[in-house]
This record gives C-alpha cells, sequence and structure tokens, in this order.
C-alpha cells in the first residue's frame, strides 16, 4: 500500500478545530482538498502530518502555533485615520478590509477598534497566535 511523501499529489478530508473544539474549516461538506505537498500551499504542520499516512488512513493531530500561523505580531497592527477611509464605509469592529500597496499587492485587516477619529486594524492571519487541531483522512495519493 502506497504511502504519502514529499512531492506527492494527495486529497484529503479535513476538520479544523482550535482547541476548544470549536470547528473553524472543513471539507466534509465539499470535495476534499486536493494539494501537491512540498509546493508552500500548506501550514508545515499540515503538511508534515500527511508524511507517511496510507490511503483511507485517518488521525487527530495538533499543530503548534509554530507550525501554523505563527504568533501575533504587533508590527501588524496599524490605526488609521478614518479620513482615509472611503466615503461609503462605517468601520465596525470585527469587519474585513483590504488595502493595496503600491506594488498591487493586497493585505487583508480585520478592524479590531473603532474610534472617533481613527481605526486600529490587525493584519495578522485570524488563526495566529493559535495552536490547532485537525483531523485527517486520505482519501488519494497520486
Amino acid at each position: 500500500m502506497s504511502q504519502v511523501k514529499e512531492n506527492d499529489t494527495v486529497k484529503v478530508h479535513y476538520t479544523g478545530k482550535l482547541t476548544n473544539g470549536q470547528i473553524f474549516d472543513s471539507s466534509l461538506e465539499r470535495e476534499p482538498l486536493e494539494v501537491t505537498l512540498g509546493e508552500g500551499q500548506l501550514i508545515p504542520g499540515f503538511e508534515n502530518a500527511l508524511i507517511d499516512m496510507k490511503l483511507n488512513d485517518k488521525k487527530t493531530i495538533e499543530i503548534a502555533k509554530e507550525e501554523a500561523y505563527g504568533d501575533i505580531l504587533d508590527e501588524l497592527f496599524h490605526q488609521v485615520p478614518k479620513d482615509q477611509l472611503p466615503q461609503d464605509i462605517a468601520p465596525e469592529v470585527g469587519m474585513g478590509l483590504a488595502s493595496q500597496a503600491p506594488d498591487g499587492t493586497e493585505h487583508q485587516f480585520r478592524v479590531v477598534e473603532v474610534q472617533d477619529d481613527y481605526i486600529v486594524v490587525d493584519g495578522n492571519h485570524p488563526l495566529a497566535g493559535q495552536n490547532l487541531v485537525f483531523e485527517l483522512e486520505v482519501v488519494e495519493i497520486k
């Protein structure tokens, strides 16, 4: 029976949870995730967990934040004057915003504070600073 190895393309069903059991993503109600290992498409802990799994293997793993989305970085919090926002935006805590850099790259932010004349946005990944739990099932190895 074949085992998952570096550079394989695999299809995997997964359920991602926070350590408190709250589900943040799952492929169970849709097509399994198809990914080629070694291309940097997955967080390191998820990819490493797939190595040596066999077809139809199932396992549950906990991924430390360092192997997931890392720590929350203070330098990714920014204070933005409200007069720099588009006129049609009424910012609220939790709202997602996007900003385009001069080189054309887009950055995603979450509003974490709203004051009278400014907002504070967070550019960290929403799962940064968290250990994650994944239930994995390998459904195809190419």
